[in-house]
């Protein structure tokens, strides 16, 4: 019996595909009822694929070609993950630039993809450091920026709406997500108010916004990490030292859709765990602020939150956290030295 050159048999076929573009769906579907299928992107820093990637793609090809066989409509397109720290670090380990890692490590990448047959649509492939793609991620950032959550509408809306309303009758009776120390203003005091008085003012309310915060910061990466990036006070990219910091930093103000996020994930027909996870990360609590007087110290105050206020009768200390203000002075009113090597 003849033996079964795959090699060869796979190459020809997978070549008359590509020529022929048989991945792509025909025009005549675009009727037809749609299927969008996304992969997480593979950060293209490492000489090949592995095992891992293949265990997702592999399922999703699985589901694509189901339903293009069933007269549905699929996009399922790939994509490589291409700035940040992973491709940084390979470059630097391979001692190249990384324009030059990333360049080469996704042809290696595609040309395994093809030689598993996997059902992409190629001619969608992005690459998210190339400036045809990052030019949409700095546009959408603009529109966040330049934009408002509209507590009564449940919706973003363009700053000027908020300017004008300023303009009018001032902010106190604004519904809108912002900041908890927000000024209240008149609209005769928003006039009287310069330039940079107004920018500042509406920071408050911007969806993207400067504020400063506690990060985990690695000097060696010169970058702030995620939680997730952080093990054991190294870095999960090359073990290096991370402190934490406070630095001023761009946040999105993505807490004022909680409340939209979890009733929309009632229509979504996903798994139960799959809704639950996502419940946890939106991470909702229903509680009230209690404020406590400190003693010795008239004008000062310290409010937590709690989920079981009915209790609060029975507690008998309050602990902070190292990066909360009032422990940086504690630690020098005390003069405590153990105290003041922890907190720096």
């Amino acid at each position: 019996m003849q033996p079964y050159i795959f090699t060869s048999i796979e190459q020809k076929w997978q070549s008359r595909w590509e020529e022929q573009k048989a991945i792509m769906q025909n025009a005549s579907l675009n009727n037809a009822p749609k299927y969008y299928i996304l992969n997480m992107f593979p950060y293209p820093s490492g000489s090949g694929l592995h095992v891992g990637h293949y265990a997702g793609y592999v399922a999703s090809d699985i589901i694509s070609r189901y339903y293009k066989h069933h007269g549905y409509h699929v996009m399922n397109p790939m994509g490589f993950d291409a700035f940040g720290l992973p491709a940084e670090q390979y470059a630097i380990q391979t001692g190249q630039h990384p324009a030059i890692t990333t360049e080469k490590n996704i042809k290696k990448y595609v040309q395994q993809l093809k030689q598993a047959a996997l059902d992409f649509d190629w001619d969608r492939a992005v690459n998210t450091s190339a400036p045809a793609y990052y030019k949409w991620t700095q546009w959408i950032f603009l529109q966040i920026f330049n934009a408002w959550y509209n507590k009564t509408t449940e919706k973003a809306e363009p700053i000027d709406t908020l300017i004008q309303t300023f303009e009018r009758k001032g902010n106190k009776k604004v519904d809108a997500a912002c900041d908890t120390d927000t000024p209240i203003f008149s609209a005769e005091e928003w006039h009287a108010f310069s330039e940079t008085e107004k920018q500042a003012k509406l920071l408050h309310y911007r969806l993207a916004y400067l504020k400063d915060n506690m990060v985990n910061w690695c000097e060696a990466l010169g970058t702030v990490l995620a939680n997730e990036e952080v093990k054991d006070g190294v870095s999960e990219r090359g073990g290096y030292p991370v402190i934490r910091k406070k630095m001023k930093q761009w946040h999105l103000r993505m807490t004022a859709y909680a409340e939209r996020l979890l009733r929309d994930l009632d229509t979504l027909e996903w798994p139960f765990p799959t809704k639950e996870m996502q419940r946890n990360w939106i991470g909702r609590s229903e509680g009230a602020e209690i404020t406590f007087r400190v003693q010795g110290q008239r004008d000062q105050t310290i409010t937590v939150f709690s989920t079981r206020p009915e209790t609060i009768f029975g507690a008998c200390f309050i602990a902070l956290a190292p990066e909360h203000p009032w422990v940086d002075f504690m630690a020098k009113k005390r003069g405590d030295p153990e105290l003041i090597a922890y907190i720096l």
